[in-house]
């Protein structure tokens, strides 16, 4: 069965070889969250001169995304913090896992990962709509 996870990171330009280098570990090495096997995915450039975004001018950000199925969210979050950025002030990673309605977001400070927001609601909330944003 599928588990999605769906993921974005955000990162200053001078980082892309870490970026691509965690898509490969994602795609070849990353331990599924409860099965055997190595890979859950990869990550695509978004932010690419082909890339088509709303508006008349091209993203002035470096944004990688993709869907990764099984993924051991812990693992990754685990690899992500412990890479050497060059800019680890610049990284924010959007992350929303299945079933979840809303990305949370994670940013590197002080050489940890922490989460800043969404901290609530959460999905279980008893006052949480999707779609109420009051």
């Amino acid at each position: 069965m599928s588990w999605v996870a769906n993921v974005m990171v955000s990162v200053d330009v001078m980082d892309r070889p870490n970026v691509e280098a965690l898509s490969e570990w994602l795609r070849a090495e990353a331990p599924r969250r409860d099965r055997p096997g190595k890979g859950c995915g990869f990550l695509a450039e978004t932010t690419g001169q082909d890339s088509q975004w709303g508006g008349w001018k091209f993203p002035e950000c470096t944004v990688w995304a993709g869907a990764l199925n099984n993924a051991d969210l812990p693992a990754v979050l685990d690899r992500i913090q412990g890479i050497a950025w060059r800019s680890p002030n610049a990284v924010q990673l959007f992350l929303m896992d299945q079933e979840e309605s809303f990305f949370r977001v994670w940013m590197l400070r002080d050489g940890t990962l922490q989460q800043y927001a969404p901290t609530l609601p959460d999905e279980e909330d008893k006052d949480f709509f999707p779609g109420d944003y009051g």
